[in-house]
Protein backbone atom coordinates (compact mmCIF):
# COMPACT_ATOMS: atom_id res chain seq x y z
CA UNK A 1 0.00 0.00 0.00
CA UNK A 2 1.20 3.69 -0.94
CA UNK A 3 1.83 6.05 1.53
CA UNK A 4 -1.35 8.04 -0.41
CA UNK A 5 -3.38 4.84 0.13
CA UNK A 6 -1.88 4.08 3.51
CA UNK A 7 -2.83 7.99 4.82
CA UNK A 8 -6.55 7.17 3.69
CA UNK A 9 -6.63 4.06 4.94
CA UNK A 10 -5.61 5.45 8.60
CA UNK A 11 -8.05 8.54 8.01
CA UNK A 12 -10.89 6.06 7.17
CA UNK A 13 -10.12 3.85 10.87
CA UNK A 14 -9.88 6.98 12.65
CA UNK A 15 -13.36 8.52 11.18
CA UNK A 16 -15.14 5.15 11.89
CA UNK A 17 -13.83 5.15 15.26
CA UNK A 18 -15.08 8.18 16.02
CA UNK A 19 -18.30 7.21 14.45
CA UNK A 20 -18.53 4.37 16.98
CA UNK A 21 -17.25 6.29 19.90
CA UNK A 22 -19.68 9.19 18.95
CA UNK A 23 -22.71 6.35 18.68
CA UNK A 24 -21.65 4.68 21.71
CA UNK A 25 -21.33 8.36 23.97
CA UNK A 26 -25.36 8.60 22.27
CA UNK A 27 -26.25 5.24 23.33
CA UNK A 28 -25.05 5.94 27.11
CA UNK A 29 -26.89 9.44 26.88
CA UNK A 30 -30.15 7.69 25.72
CA UNK A 31 -29.53 4.87 28.11
CA UNK A 32 -29.42 7.33 31.20
CA UNK A 33 -32.32 9.28 30.00
CA UNK A 34 -34.41 6.90 29.46
CA UNK A 35 -33.51 5.47 33.21
CA UNK A 36 -34.74 9.03 34.39
CA UNK A 37 -37.45 8.72 32.32
CA UNK A 38 -38.78 5.22 33.82
CA UNK A 39 -38.06 6.23 37.65
CA UNK A 40 -41.96 6.35 39.21
CA UNK A 41 -41.16 10.39 39.90
CA UNK A 42 -41.97 10.55 35.94
CA UNK A 43 -44.61 8.58 35.79
CA UNK A 44 -47.21 9.36 32.98
CA UNK A 45 -50.39 9.71 34.58
CA UNK A 46 -53.68 11.36 33.34
CA UNK A 47 -53.95 15.36 34.06
CA UNK A 48 -56.24 16.16 37.18
CA UNK A 49 -60.27 16.32 36.13
CA UNK A 50 -61.93 18.17 38.75
CA UNK A 51 -65.18 17.75 36.68
CA UNK A 52 -65.13 13.62 36.49
CA UNK A 53 -68.68 12.53 36.29
CA UNK A 54 -67.49 9.24 38.74
CA UNK A 55 -64.91 7.83 40.83
CA UNK A 56 -64.91 4.15 42.47
CA UNK A 57 -64.34 3.63 46.07
CA UNK A 58 -61.00 1.14 46.39
CA UNK A 59 -59.61 0.15 49.78
CA UNK A 60 -55.91 0.85 50.60
CA UNK A 61 -55.24 -1.87 52.57
CA UNK A 62 -56.33 -4.37 50.13
CA UNK A 63 -53.02 -3.10 47.55
CA UNK A 64 -50.10 -2.61 49.81
CA UNK A 65 -47.93 -5.82 49.97
CA UNK A 66 -48.12 -7.75 53.32
CA UNK A 67 -46.83 -6.65 56.50
CA UNK A 68 -43.86 -8.17 58.36
CA UNK A 69 -45.14 -8.79 62.04
CA UNK A 70 -41.88 -7.85 63.68
CA UNK A 71 -41.40 -5.08 61.61
CA UNK A 72 -44.72 -3.88 62.57
CA UNK A 73 -43.93 -3.87 66.41
CA UNK A 74 -40.49 -2.24 65.61
CA UNK A 75 -42.37 0.76 64.05
CA UNK A 76 -44.79 0.82 66.93
CA UNK A 77 -41.65 1.13 69.40
CA UNK A 78 -40.16 3.78 67.13
CA UNK A 79 -44.30 5.88 67.87
CA UNK A 80 -43.79 5.25 71.25
CA UNK A 81 -40.48 6.91 71.43
CA UNK A 82 -41.60 9.70 69.35
CA UNK A 83 -43.54 10.57 72.50
CA UNK A 84 -45.40 13.91 71.78
CA UNK A 85 -45.80 14.82 75.24
CA UNK A 86 -41.97 14.87 75.30
CA UNK A 87 -39.69 17.57 74.72
CA UNK A 88 -38.26 17.28 71.48
CA UNK A 89 -34.94 17.39 72.09
CA UNK A 90 -35.56 14.73 74.93
CA UNK A 91 -36.84 12.26 72.49
CA UNK A 92 -34.57 9.58 71.35
CA UNK A 93 -34.10 10.14 67.21
CA UNK A 94 -31.11 7.66 66.86
CA UNK A 95 -33.42 4.90 68.71
CA UNK A 96 -36.44 6.03 66.57
CA UNK A 97 -34.55 6.32 63.28
CA UNK A 98 -32.98 2.93 63.81
CA UNK A 99 -36.14 0.98 64.96
CA UNK A 100 -38.01 2.47 61.66
CA UNK A 101 -35.27 1.73 59.21
CA UNK A 102 -35.29 -2.01 60.32
CA UNK A 103 -39.04 -1.98 59.28
CA UNK A 104 -38.50 -0.65 56.94
CA UNK A 105 -35.59 -2.88 55.16
CA UNK A 106 -38.27 -5.29 55.68
CA UNK A 107 -40.33 -3.57 53.10
CA UNK A 108 -42.63 -2.19 55.73
CA UNK A 109 -44.43 0.48 53.44
CA UNK A 110 -45.86 2.83 57.02
CA UNK A 111 -42.15 2.23 57.86
CA UNK A 112 -41.01 3.72 54.53
CA UNK A 113 -43.01 6.73 54.24
CA UNK A 114 -41.80 7.14 57.85
CA UNK A 115 -38.30 6.54 57.19
CA UNK A 116 -38.68 9.51 54.56
CA UNK A 117 -40.08 12.10 56.58
CA UNK A 118 -37.58 11.38 59.35
CA UNK A 119 -34.29 12.18 56.73
CA UNK A 120 -36.76 15.03 55.62
CA UNK A 121 -36.48 16.52 59.24
CA UNK A 122 -32.65 15.73 58.92
CA UNK A 123 -32.65 13.29 62.25
CA UNK A 124 -30.41 10.45 60.35
CA UNK A 125 -28.05 13.36 58.68
CA UNK A 126 -26.44 12.87 55.99
CA UNK A 127 -29.76 11.08 54.90
CA UNK A 128 -31.95 13.95 53.31
CA UNK A 129 -34.30 14.89 50.17
CA UNK A 130 -32.31 12.48 47.80
CA UNK A 131 -32.55 9.55 50.14
CA UNK A 132 -36.60 10.34 51.21
CA UNK A 133 -37.60 10.13 47.12
CA UNK A 134 -35.59 6.79 46.78
CA UNK A 135 -37.50 5.48 49.36
CA UNK A 136 -40.76 6.82 48.87
CA UNK A 137 -40.26 5.53 44.59
CA UNK A 138 -39.25 2.37 45.89
CA UNK A 139 -43.03 2.34 47.52
CA UNK A 140 -44.54 3.44 44.50
CA UNK A 141 -43.11 0.45 42.79
CA UNK A 142 -44.37 -1.70 45.31
CA UNK A 143 -47.80 -0.23 44.30
CA UNK A 144 -48.77 1.69 47.80
CA UNK A 145 -51.11 4.36 47.34
CA UNK A 146 -50.14 6.48 50.21
CA UNK A 147 -46.71 6.70 48.01
CA UNK A 148 -48.10 8.23 45.67
CA UNK A 149 -49.66 10.72 47.21
CA UNK A 150 -46.48 11.52 49.43
CA UNK A 151 -45.31 11.93 45.52
CA UNK A 152 -47.71 14.77 44.71
CA UNK A 153 -46.46 16.59 47.87
CA UNK A 154 -43.04 16.80 46.70
CA UNK A 155 -43.96 18.11 43.94
CA UNK A 156 -46.05 20.68 45.48
CA UNK A 157 -43.28 21.38 47.98
CA UNK A 158 -40.44 20.68 45.46
CA UNK A 159 -38.71 18.26 47.50
CA UNK A 160 -36.06 16.52 45.79
CA UNK A 161 -37.52 17.34 42.25
CA UNK A 162 -38.57 20.81 40.92
CA UNK A 163 -42.04 22.29 41.97
CA UNK A 164 -44.87 21.29 39.64
CA UNK A 165 -48.49 21.97 40.55
CA UNK A 166 -49.88 20.56 37.40
CA UNK A 167 -48.20 17.02 38.60
CA UNK A 168 -48.84 17.08 42.07
CA UNK A 169 -52.48 17.10 41.28
CA UNK A 170 -51.85 13.90 39.14
CA UNK A 171 -50.13 12.26 41.60
CA UNK A 172 -52.48 13.27 44.18
CA UNK A 173 -55.67 12.05 41.91
CA UNK A 174 -53.78 9.01 41.03
CA UNK A 175 -53.32 8.14 44.50
CA UNK A 176 -56.76 8.65 45.32
CA UNK A 177 -58.14 6.13 42.57
CA UNK A 178 -55.73 3.77 43.79
CA UNK A 179 -57.39 4.15 47.58
CA UNK A 180 -55.31 6.46 49.89
CA UNK A 181 -57.80 8.11 51.94
CA UNK A 182 -55.78 11.14 52.89
CA UNK A 183 -55.66 11.75 48.78
CA UNK A 184 -59.37 11.36 48.95
CA UNK A 185 -60.23 13.43 51.66
CA UNK A 186 -57.78 16.05 50.14
CA UNK A 187 -59.18 16.30 46.85
CA UNK A 188 -62.31 15.89 48.10
CA UNK A 189 -62.05 18.91 49.87
CA UNK A 190 -61.52 20.78 47.16
CA UNK A 191 -64.33 19.64 45.36
CA UNK A 192 -66.46 20.30 47.73
CA UNK A 193 -67.07 24.44 46.76
CA UNK A 194 -70.71 25.16 45.18
CA UNK A 195 -68.70 26.81 42.43
CA UNK A 196 -65.13 27.19 40.17
CA UNK A 197 -62.56 28.70 41.07
CA UNK A 198 -58.84 27.38 40.28
CA UNK A 199 -56.63 29.93 41.26
CA UNK A 200 -58.21 29.86 44.54
CA UNK A 201 -58.18 26.03 44.39
CA UNK A 202 -61.64 24.67 44.47
CA UNK A 203 -64.04 23.15 42.40
CA UNK A 204 -67.28 22.45 41.99
CA UNK A 205 -67.75 18.63 41.90
CA UNK A 206 -69.99 18.13 45.24
CA UNK A 207 -71.42 14.50 44.35
CA UNK A 208 -67.98 13.26 43.50
CA UNK A 209 -66.47 14.99 46.40
CA UNK A 210 -68.83 13.22 48.67
CA UNK A 211 -67.88 10.00 47.41
CA UNK A 212 -64.25 10.04 48.02
CA UNK A 213 -64.92 11.55 51.22
CA UNK A 214 -66.81 8.49 52.18
CA UNK A 215 -64.12 6.55 50.92
CA UNK A 216 -61.94 7.82 53.18
CA UNK A 217 -64.02 7.96 55.96
CA UNK A 218 -65.09 4.35 56.08
CA UNK A 219 -61.27 3.78 55.60
CA UNK A 220 -60.78 5.21 59.30
CA UNK A 221 -59.18 8.33 57.90
CA UNK A 222 -61.10 10.73 60.62
CA UNK A 223 -60.36 14.10 59.08
CA UNK A 224 -62.60 13.28 56.13
CA UNK A 225 -65.40 13.71 58.26
CA UNK A 226 -65.10 17.61 58.79
CA UNK A 227 -66.25 18.00 55.21
CA UNK A 228 -68.85 15.17 54.52
CA UNK A 229 -70.61 16.72 57.57
CA UNK A 230 -71.04 20.12 55.81
CA UNK A 231 -72.30 18.18 52.55
CA UNK A 232 -74.74 15.87 54.01
CA UNK A 233 -75.76 17.95 56.63
CA UNK A 234 -77.51 20.51 53.98
CA UNK A 235 -79.76 19.30 51.39
CA UNK A 236 -78.01 19.51 48.21
CA UNK A 237 -80.04 20.47 44.79
CA UNK A 238 -78.57 18.18 41.36
CA UNK A 239 -75.67 20.34 40.72
CA UNK A 240 -74.35 20.35 44.45
CA UNK A 241 -76.37 23.85 45.79
CA UNK A 242 -77.81 24.42 48.75
CA UNK A 243 -81.47 23.96 48.02
CA UNK A 244 -83.20 24.98 51.50
CA UNK A 245 -82.71 24.53 55.20
CA UNK A 246 -81.51 21.92 57.08
CA UNK A 247 -84.20 19.70 58.54
CA UNK A 248 -83.30 17.69 62.31
CA UNK A 249 -82.94 14.27 60.02
CA UNK A 250 -79.82 16.68 58.07
CA UNK A 251 -78.12 17.66 61.43
CA UNK A 252 -78.55 14.65 63.13
CA UNK A 253 -76.77 13.05 60.42
CA UNK A 254 -74.04 15.88 60.49
CA UNK A 255 -73.39 15.26 64.14
CA UNK A 256 -73.24 11.09 63.85
CA UNK A 257 -70.38 12.15 60.96
CA UNK A 258 -68.31 14.32 63.13
CA UNK A 259 -68.74 11.76 66.26
CA UNK A 260 -67.68 8.70 63.45
CA UNK A 261 -64.68 11.86 63.14
CA UNK A 262 -64.18 12.44 66.77
CA UNK A 263 -63.38 8.44 67.42
CA UNK A 264 -60.73 8.02 64.45
CA UNK A 265 -58.57 10.91 65.76
CA UNK A 266 -60.59 14.10 63.44
CA UNK A 267 -59.29 16.84 66.13
CA UNK A 268 -61.24 19.56 64.20
CA UNK A 269 -64.88 17.22 64.63
CA UNK A 270 -63.68 17.22 68.38
CA UNK A 271 -63.60 21.37 68.13
CA UNK A 272 -66.59 21.78 66.23
CA UNK A 273 -68.83 19.57 68.21
CA UNK A 274 -67.52 21.52 71.22
CA UNK A 275 -67.87 24.72 69.70
CA UNK A 276 -71.67 23.59 68.96
CA UNK A 277 -72.21 22.70 72.33
CA UNK A 278 -70.99 25.36 73.87
CA UNK A 279 -71.87 28.73 71.78
CA UNK A 280 -72.83 28.10 68.16
CA UNK A 281 -72.51 30.78 65.75
CA UNK A 282 -75.82 30.42 64.75
CA UNK A 283 -78.67 29.72 67.59
CA UNK A 284 -81.42 29.33 65.05
CA UNK A 285 -79.53 26.47 62.87
CA UNK A 286 -77.23 25.24 65.34
CA UNK A 287 -76.39 21.36 64.95
CA UNK A 288 -76.85 20.30 68.28
CA UNK A 289 -80.33 19.54 69.79
CA UNK A 290 -79.65 21.95 72.80
CA UNK A 291 -76.64 23.76 74.33
CA UNK A 292 -74.84 21.77 76.83
CA UNK A 293 -71.43 23.08 78.50
CA UNK A 294 -70.64 19.63 79.63
CA UNK A 295 -70.33 18.28 76.47
CA UNK A 296 -68.85 21.11 75.43
CA UNK A 297 -65.30 20.36 77.94
CA UNK A 298 -65.64 17.04 76.98
CA UNK A 299 -64.81 17.76 73.40
CA UNK A 300 -62.44 20.40 74.50
CA UNK A 301 -60.36 18.21 76.48
CA UNK A 302 -60.19 15.33 73.28
CA UNK A 303 -59.77 17.93 70.46
CA UNK A 304 -56.50 18.91 72.74
CA UNK A 305 -55.40 15.78 73.12
CA UNK A 306 -56.03 14.78 69.49
CA UNK A 307 -54.15 17.92 68.49
CA UNK A 308 -51.07 16.53 70.51
CA UNK A 309 -51.22 13.13 69.18
CA UNK A 310 -53.09 12.75 66.28
CA UNK A 311 -52.30 8.95 65.89
CA UNK A 312 -55.07 8.69 68.76
CA UNK A 313 -58.10 6.75 68.31
CA UNK A 314 -61.24 6.35 70.89
CA UNK A 315 -63.91 3.66 69.95
CA UNK A 316 -65.30 3.96 73.23
CA UNK A 317 -66.45 7.38 72.86
CA UNK A 318 -70.24 6.34 72.69
CA UNK A 319 -69.92 5.42 76.45
CA UNK A 320 -67.96 8.53 77.56
CA UNK A 321 -69.58 10.95 75.52
CA UNK A 322 -72.67 10.02 73.59
CA UNK A 323 -74.51 12.38 71.14
CA UNK A 324 -78.11 13.50 73.05
CA UNK A 325 -80.55 12.52 74.17
CA UNK A 326 -78.41 9.34 75.78
CA UNK A 327 -76.79 11.25 79.52
CA UNK A 328 -73.78 11.86 80.29
CA UNK A 329 -71.93 9.22 82.76
CA UNK A 330 -70.51 11.34 86.03
CA UNK A 331 -66.58 12.56 85.44
CA UNK A 332 -64.72 13.98 87.77
CA UNK A 333 -62.50 16.30 85.62
CA UNK A 334 -59.58 14.43 85.31
CA UNK A 335 -58.41 14.90 81.42
CA UNK A 336 -56.30 11.91 81.24
CA UNK A 337 -59.27 9.60 82.66
CA UNK A 338 -61.59 10.62 80.02
CA UNK A 339 -58.84 10.17 77.04
CA UNK A 340 -57.96 6.59 78.54
CA UNK A 341 -62.00 5.74 79.28
CA UNK A 342 -62.90 7.23 75.14
CA UNK A 343 -59.87 4.69 73.91
CA UNK A 344 -59.73 1.36 72.27
CA UNK A 345 -59.15 -1.93 74.49
CA UNK A 346 -56.30 -4.47 74.05
CA UNK A 347 -55.81 -7.82 76.29
CA UNK A 348 -52.48 -8.23 77.94
CA UNK A 349 -50.73 -10.58 75.64
CA UNK A 350 -49.59 -13.79 77.43
CA UNK A 351 -45.56 -14.65 77.74
CA UNK A 352 -44.80 -16.68 74.64
CA UNK A 353 -44.14 -20.21 75.27
CA UNK A 354 -40.45 -21.59 74.11
CA UNK A 355 -41.10 -22.88 69.92
CA UNK A 356 -38.25 -25.20 68.31
CA UNK A 357 -37.19 -22.17 66.24
CA UNK A 358 -36.50 -20.28 69.24
CA UNK A 359 -33.98 -22.88 70.43
CA UNK A 360 -31.97 -22.13 67.64
CA UNK A 361 -28.75 -19.98 66.82
CA UNK A 362 -27.60 -17.27 64.73
CA UNK A 363 -29.38 -16.72 61.04
CA UNK A 364 -32.04 -19.40 62.22
CA UNK A 365 -33.56 -17.99 65.32
CA UNK A 366 -36.99 -17.22 65.66
CA UNK A 367 -38.57 -15.07 68.38
CA UNK A 368 -40.94 -17.58 70.16
CA UNK A 369 -43.79 -14.53 69.68
CA UNK A 370 -43.62 -15.42 65.61
CA UNK A 371 -44.64 -17.78 63.03
CA UNK A 372 -43.63 -17.41 59.83
CA UNK A 373 -45.49 -17.47 56.46
CA UNK A 374 -44.74 -17.52 52.88
CA UNK A 375 -45.21 -14.44 51.05
CA UNK A 376 -45.49 -14.25 47.60
CA UNK A 377 -41.82 -12.61 46.90
CA UNK A 378 -39.24 -14.82 45.32
CA UNK A 379 -35.48 -14.01 44.43
CA UNK A 380 -33.35 -15.80 42.37
CA UNK A 381 -29.94 -14.43 42.97
CA UNK A 382 -26.84 -14.89 45.34
CA UNK A 383 -27.77 -12.07 47.59
CA UNK A 384 -31.24 -10.77 49.65
CA UNK A 385 -33.21 -8.19 47.61
CA UNK A 386 -34.39 -6.85 51.25
CA UNK A 387 -34.07 -7.88 54.70
CA UNK A 388 -36.35 -10.60 56.14
CA UNK A 389 -36.39 -14.84 56.04
CA UNK A 390 -35.18 -17.01 52.96
CA UNK A 391 -35.36 -20.23 52.27
CA UNK A 392 -33.44 -22.11 49.51
CA UNK A 393 -35.90 -23.94 47.19
CA UNK A 394 -34.95 -26.03 43.84
CA UNK A 395 -38.17 -26.50 41.36
CA UNK A 396 -36.17 -28.40 38.70
CA UNK A 397 -34.41 -31.00 41.33
CA UNK A 398 -35.54 -34.05 42.17
CA UNK A 399 -38.48 -34.38 44.96
CA UNK A 400 -35.58 -35.73 47.42
CA UNK A 401 -33.40 -32.81 46.98
CA UNK A 402 -36.49 -30.81 47.15
CA UNK A 403 -37.47 -32.41 50.57
CA UNK A 404 -33.46 -31.91 51.67
CA UNK A 405 -34.36 -28.12 51.51
CA UNK A 406 -37.43 -28.04 53.16
CA UNK A 407 -35.65 -29.61 56.63
CA UNK A 408 -33.56 -26.20 56.46
CA UNK A 409 -35.11 -23.39 58.31
CA UNK A 410 -35.50 -20.33 56.76
CA UNK A 411 -32.53 -17.65 57.99
CA UNK A 412 -32.55 -13.89 58.56
CA UNK A 413 -30.63 -11.91 55.40
CA UNK A 414 -30.08 -8.37 55.93
CA UNK A 415 -30.24 -6.19 52.15
CA UNK A 416 -27.42 -7.47 49.88
CA UNK A 417 -26.51 -10.12 52.18
CA UNK A 418 -25.19 -13.28 50.80
CA UNK A 419 -27.22 -16.20 51.02
CA UNK A 420 -25.77 -19.05 52.36
CA UNK A 421 -25.42 -21.45 49.28
CA UNK A 422 -26.49 -25.16 50.10
CA UNK A 423 -24.54 -27.90 48.85
CA UNK A 424 -25.23 -31.14 47.57
CA UNK A 425 -25.68 -33.55 50.05
CA UNK A 426 -23.51 -36.57 50.70
CA UNK A 427 -23.60 -39.42 47.83
CA UNK A 428 -24.72 -36.38 45.19
CA UNK A 429 -21.37 -34.48 44.85
CA UNK A 430 -19.84 -31.42 46.83
CA UNK A 431 -20.83 -28.73 44.36
CA UNK A 432 -23.07 -25.74 45.06
CA UNK A 433 -26.95 -26.47 44.56
CA UNK A 434 -27.72 -25.25 40.80
CA UNK A 435 -30.67 -23.69 40.37
CA UNK A 436 -32.07 -21.69 43.54
CA UNK A 437 -34.98 -19.64 44.05
CA UNK A 438 -34.78 -18.20 47.35
CA UNK A 439 -38.62 -17.86 49.02
CA UNK A 440 -39.12 -15.27 51.01
CA UNK A 441 -41.50 -15.66 54.25
CA UNK A 442 -42.71 -13.10 56.51
CA UNK A 443 -43.51 -13.35 60.19
CA UNK A 444 -46.72 -13.22 62.04
CA UNK A 445 -47.97 -13.30 65.42
CA UNK A 446 -48.09 -16.73 67.15
CA UNK A 447 -51.13 -16.20 68.61
CA UNK A 448 -52.81 -19.41 67.01
CA UNK A 449 -55.66 -17.38 65.72
CA UNK A 450 -56.97 -15.53 68.87
CA UNK A 451 -58.70 -12.26 68.66
CA UNK A 452 -55.95 -10.07 70.24
CA UNK A 453 -56.32 -6.46 67.96
CA UNK A 454 -52.40 -4.41 68.09
CA UNK A 455 -52.07 -0.97 68.88
CA UNK A 456 -49.04 0.70 69.78
CA UNK A 457 -47.96 1.16 73.71
CA UNK A 458 -50.38 4.19 74.90
CA UNK A 459 -52.82 4.18 72.13
CA UNK A 460 -54.86 1.66 74.26
CA UNK A 461 -56.00 0.49 77.65
CA UNK A 462 -54.60 -2.81 78.40
CA UNK A 463 -57.38 -5.01 79.93
CA UNK A 464 -58.13 -8.62 81.17
CA UNK A 465 -59.51 -10.81 78.78
CA UNK A 466 -62.65 -10.95 79.16
CA UNK A 467 -63.89 -13.99 81.00
CA UNK A 468 -65.82 -16.09 79.64
CA UNK A 469 -65.10 -15.55 76.13
CA UNK A 470 -68.32 -14.33 74.58
CA UNK A 471 -68.71 -14.20 70.30
CA UNK A 472 -71.60 -13.53 68.29
CA UNK A 473 -72.65 -13.03 64.58
CA UNK A 474 -72.50 -9.93 62.90
CA UNK A 475 -76.52 -10.36 62.32
CA UNK A 476 -77.59 -10.45 65.67
CA UNK A 477 -78.26 -8.67 68.83
CA UNK A 478 -75.50 -7.58 70.83
CA UNK A 479 -76.14 -9.75 73.75
CA UNK A 480 -74.03 -7.81 76.50
CA UNK A 481 -72.98 -4.51 77.14
CA UNK A 482 -69.53 -3.51 76.49
CA UNK A 483 -66.42 -2.65 73.77
CA UNK A 484 -66.55 -5.34 71.08
CA UNK A 485 -63.93 -5.88 68.62
CA UNK A 486 -65.16 -7.13 64.75
CA UNK A 487 -63.17 -9.66 63.54
CA UNK A 488 -62.38 -11.51 60.29
CA UNK A 489 -59.74 -14.31 59.65
CA UNK A 490 -56.43 -13.20 59.05
CA UNK A 491 -56.42 -15.16 55.40
CA UNK A 492 -59.38 -12.37 54.41
CA UNK A 493 -58.21 -10.01 51.91
CA UNK A 494 -60.09 -7.12 54.55
CA UNK A 495 -58.48 -8.34 57.97
CA UNK A 496 -56.03 -5.47 57.73
CA UNK A 497 -58.74 -3.02 57.96
CA UNK A 498 -61.62 -4.09 60.11
CA UNK A 499 -59.14 -6.15 62.52
CA UNK A 500 -58.20 -3.16 64.42
CA UNK A 501 -58.85 -1.81 67.45
CA UNK A 502 -60.10 1.19 66.26
CA UNK A 503 -63.11 -0.50 64.56
CA UNK A 504 -64.33 -1.49 68.32
CA UNK A 505 -67.82 0.06 69.26
CA UNK A 506 -69.63 0.20 72.24
CA UNK A 507 -72.49 -1.50 71.93
CA UNK A 508 -75.53 -2.27 74.88
CA UNK A 509 -76.84 -5.16 74.96
CA UNK A 510 -80.19 -5.60 72.48
CA UNK A 511 -78.25 -3.19 70.06
CA UNK A 512 -77.45 -4.37 66.76
CA UNK A 513 -74.13 -4.56 65.66
CA UNK A 514 -72.86 -1.74 63.01
CA UNK A 515 -72.97 -2.46 59.62
CA UNK A 516 -69.26 -2.14 58.42
CA UNK A 517 -69.93 -2.91 54.83
CA UNK A 518 -71.04 1.17 54.51
CA UNK A 519 -73.00 0.79 51.52
CA UNK A 520 -71.26 -2.01 49.69
CA UNK A 521 -67.63 -0.14 49.89
CA UNK A 522 -66.21 -3.22 52.05
CA UNK A 523 -67.52 -5.91 50.27
CA UNK A 524 -67.58 -9.06 52.82
CA UNK A 525 -69.85 -11.56 53.43
CA UNK A 526 -71.56 -11.13 56.45
CA UNK A 527 -70.86 -14.44 57.65
CA UNK A 528 -67.27 -13.99 57.61
CA UNK A 529 -67.34 -11.49 60.12
CA UNK A 530 -68.30 -12.27 63.83
CA UNK A 531 -68.07 -9.23 66.89
CA UNK A 532 -66.37 -10.87 70.00
CA UNK A 533 -66.12 -9.30 73.43
CA UNK A 534 -63.30 -7.48 74.47
CA UNK A 535 -64.14 -5.89 77.93
CA UNK A 536 -67.60 -5.77 79.66
CA UNK A 537 -66.46 -3.37 82.64
CA UNK A 538 -68.14 0.24 82.11
CA UNK A 539 -64.41 2.56 81.71
CA UNK A 540 -64.05 4.53 84.99
CA UNK A 541 -64.30 8.69 84.71
CA UNK A 542 -63.26 9.11 88.50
Amino acid sequence: MNTTSSRKFSCFLLTAALLFCSFKGYSVVHDQYKAIQNLPRNEDLPLFNPHRSSFTCEIESKKVPPVDAQAELWLQEAQVLDDPDAWEEDRDYKEIVQLTRRAAQRRHWKAMLNLASLYLENRDPPHGETDALTLIEEAMRLGVPAAYDRMGTYYMNSIGVPKDVTKAHAFWQKAAEMGNPQAMAYIGDMLSATWDSPNDGFWANIPVATKMLDCALLQGYGPAALTLARLRGWPRAVDGKISGTRTSENKELSLLILQKGVKFGCNDCARRLSVQFRNPHDLADMLVPHLDQARSARYAVLHNALNLNPLLRFPNLDKVLPLPPAPLSPWDGDKQTLIDAAKGVTARPPEPKASAASQRQGRHYLDAGYNLMPSEDKASGTEAPFAGYWQATAPAESAHLRAWLDDIPPGLYQPGEAFDMPRYPHGMGSRAVTGLVWQHFLTVRHDHGAVDPVAASGMTREVLRAQPHSSCDARTPCPVTGTWQPWVSTEHPLHHIINQPWRQAWMVAGEPFPQLDDGGHLPFDLNALTWHLMNSAAPKLG
